[in-house]
């Protein structure tokens, strides 16, 4: 089976990953040995993100 990471055109720019039908919102790199990166296809992103970003934005503002 051929994973979707491995993929070029699950990518944006060549360096997000994009893939709406990919269910994981962590995935490991291309070059495993670098770690993991998010899935933007995923609809959670645009959930999970934006809070990420309020919290630190609240937490910097102190």
């Amino acid at each position: 089976m051929f994973n979707p990471v491995d993929n070029s055109n699950n990518y944006k720019w060549g360096v997000f990953y994009y893939n709406v039908e990919d269910n994981r919102i962590i995935v490991p790199k291309r070059a495993r040995f670098a770690g993991f990166t998010i899935n933007l296809g995923h609809r959670m992103i645009h959930i999970i993100v934006p809070a990420i970003l309020i919290v630190i934005f609240l937490l910097l503002k102190k």
